[in-house]
């Protein structure tokens, strides 16, 4: 019998569930302890590496972790619960009744689907990854597992009426692929599978390139706190207000999940006409959009909405002399917020002076457009002090400048 096959059997799920929670420090103690009570030792490894992975995973995935099984690429891989909710309710909304989520991987897409009542066909081309995906969806009759190229199913044999597909995107040695043409399966190959069913649903990496992105698509990227976790494309009646560019920003609450869908201004007026947003020198408040939004392009609406205008016109730091309607900063905040206190041109010298002076010990180094590496600064620094301060490095109009700022409270 194989480590996985013991591991799934009831003798290797009674030991997952005897084992206390994973701790770094005491996993040696605990290997040497299974041991002594006779436990197999390559049984006894699996089970301690599924239970780091489950203790890695609940970042992701909450309490449903603590009962599934994974892959290390599996769990690099699987989708956020909270967004494969929101995968899920898209499904719903269009109507399908039958997803065939075509390279599931553990499973947790598939998980979400089945967990809003849709049926689900889940196939992964490996064995072993097919094995693990059917004991996560164990609890969902409705759910189907199979080991399969997911490319090869028979969509219609099957009452598929949706598809849902997520690439791999690393080699077998982990290093990230960029080319959609070298995904597994290819990109080209997963949406063309629009023409035999309409409601097509893939997740990519949210560094996809728009150069390329299908035009019938609406491509929305995705944060969960801060952090550009994807990017899907959706077709057909998975994307019900039409085709284009979106994000999607969620922050946690604690009241719960807070979300805000930005999209490209209505085509009229000046945002259809191509015009950039305005361009000036810097005011009382600096933002930086959320992440998802400067990946979906959005940066020009960002503006818009805070009011405010570019430092300059190649970098998404926007300005305001006011502080930004609260509309674009209450709930899931369209952008994170600063008071300026000072502005002045780049120099290590000046900076470690001013910094100085302030007896600024600690200070936190935010960039974008200049070549400085954070770390590289703050060791020529070298500061001591008990106040801390925050450092913006970017461009004003094409010249690198530096801004002391200090975070807005949300």
């Amino acid at each position: 019998m194989s480590t996985l096959a013991t591991l799934l059997s009831p003798q290797g799920q009674a030991l997952l569930a005897a084992l206390p929670p994973y701790d770094e420090a005491g996993a040696m103690a605990l290997a040497m302890r299974l041991r002594d009570d006779g436990v197999d030792p390559d049984l006894a490894a699996a089970a301690m590496t599924q239970s780091r992975l489950r203790a890695k995973a609940h970042a992701k995935l909450g309490d449903f972790a603590m009962t599934m099984l994974f892959t290390p690429d599996g769990l690099e891989q699987a989708t956020r619960l909270t967004v494969a909710a929101l995968h899920a309710r898209r499904y719903l909304a269009a109507g399908v009744t039958t997803v065939a989520d075509l390279t599931c991987g553990v499973g947790v897409d598939s998980l979400a689907f089945a967990g809003v009542g849709l049926r689900v066909l889940a196939t992964d081309i490996d064995e072993a990854t097919a094995q693990i995906a059917a004991h996560n969806l164990r609890a969902f009759p409705e759910a189907r597992v199979r080991c399969a190229d997911g490319l090869s199913v028979d969509l219609a044999a099957d009452g598929v009426d949706g598809v849902f597909a997520d690439p791999a995107r690393r080699t077998r040695g982990g290093k990230r692929i960029f080319d959609p043409a070298a995904y597994a399966p290819p990109l080209d190959a997963v949406w063309a599978l629009r023409d035999r069913v309409p409601a097509v649903g893939i997740k990519v990496g949210p560094g996809i390139p728009h150069q390329g992105l299908p035009d019938d698509a609406e491509t929305q990227w995705v944060s969960v706190d801060g952090d550009v976790v994807e990017a899907g494309l959706w077709f057909g009646p998975l994307a019900p207000d039409g085709p284009g560019r979106s994000a999607l920003i969620l922050h946690s609450t604690p009241d719960g999940m807070r979300s805000r869908t930005v999209r490209a201004a209505p085509s009229s007026g000046a945002a259809a006409s191509g015009e950039a947003p305005p361009v000036g020198a810097p005011g009382s408040y600096l933002y930086e959009p959320d992440g998802a939004v400067i990946r979906a392009g959005l940066v020009g609406t960002a503006v818009r909405e805070l009011g405010g205008r570019l430092l300059d016109p190649t970098i998404a730091y926007v300005t305001t002399d006011a502080p930004a309607p609260q509309a674009a900063l209450d709930g899931a905040p369209l952008a994170t917020g600063y008071r300026v206190l000072d502005v002045m041109p780049f120099g290590v010298k000046r900076l470690k002076a001013y910094l100085r002076e302030r007896e600024v010990g600690r200070v936190a180094i935010k960039k974008r457009g200049t070549a400085v590496t954070p770390e590289a600064l703050r060791a020529q620094l070298a500061l001591k002090g008990p106040a801390e301060a925050t450092v913006v490095l970017t461009r004003i109009a094409g010249a690198q400048h530096m801004l002391v700022v200090e975070p807005l409270p949300r």
